[in-house]
């Protein structure tokens, strides 16, 4: 048997499977998609194997070497993983390899470590400790442990093991293992048990108890927690393991991120007419087993989560597993609130927040079939499912289900092919969906499925009143603070009833950048094209691309003036500012800085839920998916900072932001009202968010993407590239560019996409990045637009390893973003 492996070599010279013999006694175990190590250039990696095969290679039989270890006895990826990474590695352009990390949770992402054993007794000029120890170690030990403890003795073993006295071996090992404890378990003879605590002597008194704990168990606990209960020692328990009263042994122990948590039970609850109709639609498609895609348009509160839920229940009742996707990490606490309520333990969670150890095993969990429903962000929809039969991603349209790290792929798009794979139903749920998602709805279109409306909040709640106030009028008003009279009193009357209040200010920090007010100077990231970011707490000034800090100056750097003064408004700052108008306001603040802490997004929530804070104050992850029946006020504090941002989707993603975030007010039996502050009160994606109308800011900037030739109406490929010299930048980005031209035009396909033609592709660029330097490294980038059966992918593959080829020791590193959802 010989097996096709993909090496784990980040390179796209080794980019694809290499043969190996599959040894008599590994053949039973190995399928595609098992985890091996693999002698490779000299050394043992990790690979994943793609392929199975009984037919010889054309070199035959004897030139290949054979795979040294299986690294899993059940295979970690599934077929239908395996086949679905080599998609993603054709439509998105990196490697099968990169593709196949990005499915298998960190703790099993091995590492090769070389190991050093006697291989016979003969003189050896090995340091004494050093030689001890290997004669008492029959595995070997570590070389990078002993080059460490022993750094003189280098010379001692390279000669020892050139003379066959010592052994090196390499095996792969994880980043980290299965938990084992020692356990203690009920007896299998009670009637025995019971007459060796008889036999015991009176002055035995801790192995009695223990014993009599024993004989009260249904089932196995861990030594430590019978130690706990009991107060006896260790000593104790292994003196009546030795004597055969109990039987403790070592056992796997799940890591449960929510263990001890009791999470109240729910039902069903009634639809709605609206709600019902939508329900059997996708409840239709689940049972006809054939994959199908629906975009579920529901204005914020129109009851969503009850529709996936029972969704799910109807998959789960069928014999099906489902994946829901939610993307932000927010936004998970309330939706497993909410599901493990409804599922209770066939809920796993997979997230970034959780411990490596806990999402381990919640992803093992789920691969050995304890789970059939999985909730997480982006990277979730790998989840190692069987029968998969549901996907459901939640506020679809949001930029963060867009990985942007190679393999950059989407989160949506990959569902979708999961789907086609598995005769899964895919369910994009949004009350403000991307323009991309919304334009092949309607149109129909293949793989975009039907388009699902709820247009009313239930109970018939009417959506919040928003009020626009243009800040250009309160500063002609003499008010220069950061909150508009009509914000101010809105704050205020909550304050007076008890009530609570949202606010958004989707920029982080104390002020935007530090400036002097007699020369001009402005801080600058040293490393990167971007302003520095001024933070209250740590008086610092950070880069939020590269992470550079350094302590804010007294004076001028420039010109030594002591006018230095911060500018612009960040979470830190609008905190500040409400203690001071409204003394003993209880503020939560949520932003990057106040949650990097494990559990912090769900304290916070807690805390708010239960009424222990007034205002909950932060960035865009309070705009969306939460649920507080107290809510009865949004304030936007600027409506501005995502709309004058140099990317086409500006006006969306602002439209979207608003809409979202006037949603979480006056969910329940309160009302609502919303106050957004802007400096462009004109601007459609205002307007249009003012009256929650979706369809109008739609057909307004379909025009405008129409006219500018941008997405839906093409396909975009972005290329960035970054070198630390500029020059040997530029002319490598002119040769890739040529080289892309040439393939297109060879296609046929190289014309202006204002043309009629159905297949047509431009490409705009190289030019400077928005951001021209980023971590000491310049970068150049190419825009390519598409549309039609034109295969954009691999010709800018194809174009960019001739261009590698042709300047191989150039050092320019390229990055392929396809569909981006960020121009920056």
């Amino acid at each position: 048997m010989i097996a096709g492996v993909i090496v784990d070599v980040p390179s796209r010279n080794t980019d694809r499977p290499f043969s190996y013999l599959v040894p008599p006694d590994m053949q039973a175990w190995i399928e595609p998609g098992s985890r091996v190590g693999v002698p490779f250039a000299n050394r043992t990696l990790q690979g994943f194997v793609v392929s199975l095969t009984e037919e010889l290679p054309a070199e035959g039989p004897t030139k290949l070497k054979a795979i040294a270890e299986l690294l899993d006895p059940l295979p970690p990826l599934l077929p239908d993983l395996v086949e679905l990474a080599k998609w993603i590695s054709e439509k998105y352009c990196c490697t099968w390899t990169a593709a196949l990390q990005a499915m298998v949770p960190s703790a099993i992402k091995g590492k090769a470590e070389r190991y050093i054993r006697l291989a016979e007794e003969g003189e050896h000029s090995l340091p004494p400790g050093l030689l001890k120890e290997l004669e008492r170690s029959s595995e070997g030990i570590r070389l990078e442990s002993i080059q460490k403890r022993y750094p003189e003795a280098g010379g001692a073993i390279k000669g020892a093991l050139a003379d066959g006295l010592l052994i090196e071996e390499t095996t792969i090992r994880d980043r980290l293992s299965v938990r084992m404890l020692l356990t203690v378990y009920p007896p299998e003879d009670r009637l025995a048990t019971e007459a060796a605590l008889a036999a015991l002597p009176a002055r035995a008194a801790r192995q009695r108890e223990l014993l009599q704990y024993v004989l009260q168990l249904a089932d196995p606990v861990t030594l430590q927690a019978m130690l706990a209960d009991t107060g006896a020692s260790a000593s104790a328990a292994k003196a009546l393991a030795e004597k055969g009263y109990i039987l403790i042994e070592e056992a796997e122990q799940q890591r449960d991120p929510y263990a001890g948590r009791d999470f109240q039970r729910s039902s069903p609850l009634p639809l709605t007419a609206a709600q019902q109709e939508v329900f059997l639609r996708i409840r239709d498609a689940v049972e006809m087993e054939a994959p199908a895609t629906f975009l579920l348009h529901g204005v914020t509160g129109s009851g969503k989560t009850e529709i996936y839920m029972q969704s799910i229940q109807r998959a789960l009742e069928l014999g099906r597993e489902a994946i829901v996707l939610v993307p932000e990490i927010s936004l998970t606490p309330q939706m497993v609130e909410r599901f493990k309520g409804r599922f209770g333990d066939e809920v796993a969670v997979l997230h970034s927040r959780l411990s490596s150890g806990e999402r381990y095993d919640e992803w093992r969990r789920i691969r050995r079939g304890g789970a059939k429903v999985a909730i997480g962000a982006r990277s979730a929809v790998f989840a190692p499912f069987t029968r998969l039969g549901l996907i459901i991603i939640d506020e679809e349209h949001e930029s963060s289900y867009k990985q942007e790290e190679t393999p950059k792929y989407h989160a949506r798009e990959v569902a979708v092919q999961r789907a086609r794979q598995q005769g899964a139903v895919v369910v994009l749920g949004s009350a403000t969906p991307s323009l991309e998602t919304y334009a092949a709805a309607v149109r129909g279109g293949a793989g975009s499925g039907a388009l699902l409306s709820l247009s009313e909040r239930v109970g018939a709640r009417a959506m919040p009143p928003v009020t626009i106030t243009d800040m250009r009028e309160e500063l002609k008003s003499g008010n220069r603070s950061m909150f508009s009279r009509a914000l101010h009193e809105a704050l205020q009357t909550r304050l007076e009833r008890g009530e609570q209040s949202v606010l958004l200010l989707n920029r982080r920090g104390y002020s935007t950048f530090v400036t002097c007010r007699s020369c001009g100077y402005t801080a600058q990231c040293p490393h990167c094209d971007i302003s520095l970011t001024y933070h209250q707490k740590t008086r610092a000034m950070r880069c939020h691309y590269c992470g550079h800090a350094e302590i804010a100056p007294s004076t001028c750097p420039s010109c030594s003036s002591e006018q230095i003064r911060y500018f612009g408004v960040g979470t830190q700052k609008v905190e500040e500012e409400l203690a001071k108008l409204f003394p003993g306001i209880r503020v939560i603040r949520m932003d990057v800085d106040t949650t990097s802490e494990k559990n912090s997004h769900e304290k916070w929530l807690k805390l708010f839920g239960e009424r222990k804070a007034d205002v909950l104050l932060g960035t865009q992850m309070v705009a969306k998916g939460l649920d507080f029946p107290y809510v009865t006020l949004v304030g936007v504090i600027a409506a501005d900072t995502s709309l004058n941002l140099p990317d086409f989707r500006a006006g969306e993603r602002t439209f979207q932001l608003l809409t979202q975030v006037a949603g979480r007010a006056g969910r329940h039996h309160l009302p609502g009202e919303v106050v957004i502050q802007t400096y462009n009160p004109e601007h459609y994606a205002v307007t249009t968010s003012q009256q929650h109308d979706y369809n109008s800011f739609v057909q307004e900037e379909l025009r405008h993407r129409r006219m500018m030739g941008y997405p839906p109406f093409c396909r975009l490929i972005l290329v960035t590239m970054s070198h630390e010299g500029l020059a040997n930048l530029s002319a490598t980005s002119e040769r890739f560019a040529h080289r892309l031209r040439e393939l297109a035009a060879q296609s046929g396909v190289l014309q202006s996409l204002q043309g009629s033609s159905e297949r047509a592709m431009e490409l705009l660029g190289p030019v400077a990045s928005p951001i021209s330097r980023m971590k000491d490294r310049y970068r150049f980038q190419c825009m390519i637009k598409y549309r039609g059966s034109v295969p954009a992918s691999t010709m800018v593959t194809e174009a960019i390893r001739l261009t590698e080829a042709e300047s191989s020791k150039s050092g320019v590193l390229f990055s392929v973003d396809v569909d981006p959802q960020m121009i920056l």
